[in-house]
């Protein structure tokens, strides 16, 4: 049971924490990836993630559900880290690492690779200009797919202001969109 795993961790056992971390460390980067949108930040911010969590882990109650309050160190870190950025991101430093771009023999339809790559970044355009919690919500919502009485947990918003706070992001993610496409 994950509580008995939980108690060896919360005692410094190295093979329940390593356990640990092999466990949530690619839900923590997927929501810091989602939040930050670059690859070398998220990997930082998920490393001071595990490391706050493993620090803390002695006040931790083994009775309530482990990965919320961990993804909330995670959107806590995320949140942080955009309100220190000096410069909002840059949608030219998303293909740095090869993630965004086209490689030969990935799509029998290049053109098609094209527009979805398009419409991928427009969507992170999107998200970059919702405020750090609403894009918290959405990314622990739509790419974790967490319930709402977890999110709840993580953010420690009401599950009805999650909900209109998702409405509201939804409805301006969408304006933008639609802002792109009558560009086209």
């Amino acid at each position: 049971m994950e509580q008995d795993f939980l108690r060896l961790a919360q005692r410094g056992e190295e093979g329940a924490i390593n356990e640990l971390v092999e466990t949530y460390q690619q839900s923590v980067f997927n929501v810091c990836y989602r939040m930050l949108g670059q690859a070398t930040e998220a990997e930082d911010a998920t490393q001071e993630t595990l490391v706050k969590a493993l620090t803390n882990l002695h006040s931790y109650d083994v009775e309530r559900p482990f990965k919320p309050w961990l993804l909330r160190i995670a959107s806590n870190e995320c949140i942080d880290r955009i309100r220190r950025r000096k410069n909002p991101l840059s949608l030219d430093a998303l293909g740095e690492d090869g993630a965004w771009e086209w490689k030969q023999g990935d799509s029998p339809n290049p053109e098609a690779e094209i527009v979805h790559r398009e419409r991928r970044d427009e969507v992170r355009a999107a998200l970059d200009a919702l405020s750090p919690q609403d894009r918290a919500i959405v990314t622990l919502f739509y790419w974790e797919n967490l319930p709402y009485t977890e999110i709840e947990a993580v953010t420690g918003l009401s599950i009805s202001a999650i909900k209109s706070r998702l409405f509201r992001a939804r409805r301006t993610i969408a304006g933008l969109l639609m802002q792109e496409d009558a560009y086209v």
